[in-house]
């Protein structure tokens, strides 16, 4: 059986990069992909010796009709992933702007943030029935090839889940790209402490000022034992990535101390979490 990546998401948010970084990491591309094709390419993968193949979908309608493959694939026993690329509508605009690239929708709105709009409306099935949706709006294409090469290079064990762990601070906004959202603010803040203002949650001191307080220690029990109860179930349903983040005011303190505590948790646990501390350095 052949396994199978459809390339998805917004015009301007990095399809065409992601999928020359799967090309780099030996998956077999093909861009711009006809819905009508999509069976016969996956059964010419999955009787020859390329059996991992990433299909770029391109028009947003053409979007919405692959999702309706997709399950058809899956029933046919194939592994299916939707990769969907995300971004903010003001670095679309940002982007288009500098590149001087005509939106696909353009000709039928006034500006080109009104085409952003009226794509993402079409597309929200899509990002629904994603399986990774990555938010492109912060990352530059040497930190997307990144995030590509380690979630898609071969080598990995197909059965086991993907977690993501990112913190984050609500007042730079929630992230576009999480399955769910912890909020710790609940937990007394280092900020006021004049001593751990300046320190991160990386460092010892703001971890012990964080995370041994009785509060923060219930809510990890907590947290770890929801993980216990969610992970075999998400497992069972396929899903194949989930990425949680942790919010704090600024995402410099009690989400990265509360992250790296939950990350020890797994990585004790047997399984390996990637970590990112989305706006500790702001």
């Amino acid at each position: 059986m052949a396994d199978i990546l459809l390339i998805a998401g917004l015009s301007g948010a990095g399809r065409s990069q992601a999928a020359d970084d799967l090309e780099d990491v030996g998956w077999f591309v093909v861009d711009n992909m006809p819905i009508a094709l999509i069976d016969k390419v996956v059964e010419l993968a999955a009787t020859g010796e390329q059996s991992q193949l990433a299909l770029v979908v391109g028009a947003a309608t053409h979007q919405t009709d692959a999702v309706v493959v997709v399950h058809r694939l899956r029933e046919a026993g194939h592994r299916v992933r939707v990769l969907f690329l995300d971004a903010s509508t003001p670095e679309l605009v940002r982007r288009y702007g500098a590149t001087k690239r005509k939106h696909p929708l353009a000709s039928r709105f006034s500006s080109v943030e009104e085409a952003i709009h009226e794509e993402r409306s079409i597309l929200e099935t899509v990002k629904g029935a994603a399986d990774l949706v990555i938010d492109t709006s912060s990352l530059n294409i040497h930190q997307l090839k990144s995030q590509i090469v380690e979630l898609f290079a071969p080598g990995g064990d197909r059965d086991v889940m993907q977690l993501s762990l990112v913190s984050f601070g609500f007042k730079h906004g929630i992230p576009l790209d999480v399955d769910m959202v912890w909020d710790v603010r609940f937990l007394p803040n280092p900020h006021w402490e004049e001593h751990l203002r300046e320190l991160s949650g990386l460092d010892d001191a703001v971890k012990s000022f964080t995370v041994d307080q009785p509060l923060a220690q219930e809510f990890l029990v907590k947290s770890q034992g929801m993980l216990e109860f969610l992970l075999p179930a998400y497992k069972a349903e396929g899903k194949s990535y989930l990425t949680i983040a942790i919010g704090c005011t600024g995402g410099r303190h009690r989400s990265v101390a509360v992250t790296e505590a939950i990350g020890s948790w797994l990585a004790a646990n047997g399984l390996q979490p990637r970590i990112t501390h989305r706006d500790i350095f702001r």
